[in-house]
């Protein structure tokens, strides 16, 4: 979001802010974005009920009556009216959370999803009361969902608030363009690495703008961790988007909740660079038909689980550091020139520096195919490093222009139309070309303005990468002296 502009915004931030004296920052987003979907079903409910009081007199209570036009029915006790009545009670606390159970219990896709630890004694009473006492403002009905108040609301509280987690927000922009280079109209939509939705939120939107509709599109997701899992299917919840985030939060590579998915669209937003993830588990895992990703890197592993889920004719887009272009560890190496020979690579695009929020290591975008076409044997890279302006004095933004420019430049490449290079921008690489780079990947060194790439990667750890690589390459020579020695002793040479 590249500014504020709903002035409520600012006043649920400053509320929040002051929550940080009483919990932990990773928690203190979820107190006020559970505090948003209470307001907004309510807001759904109460205009739903107007509706049925004057078509159905009398079943305003029925629930059938919300079900049926997929409004989530709200219990009296559970209602917004009700705990703005008893915000100033003590017991404010257990009231929210007696409503987040009466709702779980009314409304089977929401169960176990709802915060429900309002009622804590580190959490303020009071403070809890005023931010309740804040919420005068309509984010669940029928205009506010066409403006989509409440995505606005989330964005900027997961913008604010970072995820604090562990993981990074992923800026609307880059969301958009992914979206708009593989573009999701219909067919399986997965996300392995899901956070808070906002992939499946963005897919959703560029079907309803294409004149599609959002039930055709099947989304499947899977997240890690407990608090973002739940969010996500709030998040997905409210917009009405039916998701299939596995029946818990849990971890992809040791235990993937969609064993047997085909994806037709892949989006996502891996963590970068993360060592311990679990390979020595997975050795022999059927995801790694292109090789087994490093013990210390998972960002391969990430690329050969996505290709692996795709469809026969599957597009996946997705966000790694810049290192995983050019690294020439053994392993990924491999992985990188197997999926490159099978022609699975099909753009790569740099992006500049400063794009997150939270984070300024430089990123580019992956599209990986099985859509081949006559475009096995290239790919395209896309240098889009200096692009953007600066929004803030540490927060670069894409203009829609420029994000318009790269899809655009994609599919007139894909599609064969009237596409041109265009120097220090775009090339269309042979394989061949990309086998004389030793299959680095960096756009820099096709496209015309090669300069030093920054991975992102701290130079302690660069280091202690070639030492490893250089330990085994000394036992690997070893071996091989051990092995020729042997040979010449079978025909009578002696050392």
């Amino acid at each position: 979001m590249a500014s504020v502009t709903l002035g409520y915004e600012k006043k649920l931030w400053e509320m929040a802010d002051k929550l940080r004296n009483q919990i932990e920052p990773s928690e203190y987003k979820h107190v006020v974005l559970g505090l948003i979907f209470l307001k907004y079903i309510t807001d759904s409910f109460n205009e739903r009920y107007e509706e049925v009081k004057k078509e159905y007199p009398g079943l305003e209570e029925d629930r059938d009556a919300y079900t049926a036009a997929n409004v989530f029915f709200v219990p009296k006790e559970a209602r917004w009216d009700y705990i703005k009545k008893n915000a100033k009670q003590p017991t404010i606390g257990n009231i929210i959370d007696n409503a987040m159970v009466l709702i779980e219990k009314e409304n089977p896709p929401l169960k176990n999803v709802l915060p429900k630890n309002y009622g804590r004694a580190d959490l303020d009473k009071i403070m809890l009361g005023e931010l309740v006492d804040l919420f005068s403002f309509d984010v669940g009905g029928k205009e506010a969902r066409a403006k989509d108040v409440l995505g606005r609301v989330y964005e900027y509280f997961l913008k604010n608030f970072g995820t604090g987690e562990g993981q990074f927000y992923t800026p609307p922009t880059i969301v958009d363009l992914l979206v708009n280079m593989i573009e999701p109209y219909k067919g399986r939509v997965y996300d392995p690495c899901c956070g808070s939705g906002g992939m499946f939120v963005q897919s959703a939107k560029f079907v309803e703008e294409h004149q599609g509709k959002i039930g055709d599109i099947s989304v499947y997701g899977q997240e890690s961790i407990p608090t973002t899992w739940r969010l996500a299917k709030m998040n997905l919840a409210i917009r009405g988007i039916d998701a299939n985030l596995g029946s818990k939060n849990a971890d992809t590579f040791t235990e993937d909740q969609h064993k047997n998915l085909k994806a037709d669209y892949i989006l996502a937003n891996p963590p970068f660079n993360v060592k311990d993830w679990g390979q020595e588990k997975l050795t022999e895992d059927p995801r790694w038909e292109w090789g087994t990703p490093p013990a210390g890197n998972a960002n391969y592993a990430w690329i050969s689980h996505m290709v692996n889920k795709l469809s026969n004719k599957g597009s996946a887009g997705f966000v790694l550091a810049n290192g995983s272009l050019s690294t020439m560890g053994k392993e990924e190496f491999e992985i990188r020139k197997n999926i490159l020979e099978e022609g699975l690579v099909d753009c790569i695009v740099a992006m500049p520096s400063q794009l997150f929020y939270d984070v300024s290591i430089p990123v580019s975008l992956w599209i990986v195919t099985k859509d081949f076409k006559d475009r096995k044997d290239k790919v395209l890279f896309i240098d889009a490093r200096k692009m953007g302006y600066m929004e803030t004095r540490r927060h670069r933004e894409l203009t829609k222009e420029e994000v318009k420019k790269i899809y655009t430049t994609y599919h007139n490449w894909k599609n064969n139309n009237n596409y041109e290079d265009e120097y220090g921008f775009s090339k269309s690489a042979t394989l061949e070309e990309i086998r004389k780079h030793n299959y680095i990947l960096t756009p820099g060194r096709y496209v015309g303005l090669e300069e030093v790439e920054d991975d992102g990667i701290p130079f302690e750890e660069k280091m202690e990468e070639l030492v490893s690589e250089l330990s085994e390459l000394f036992e690997e020579s070893k071996r091989l002296e051990e092995e020729i020695k042997e040979k010449l002793r079978g025909i009578g040479y002696e050392f």
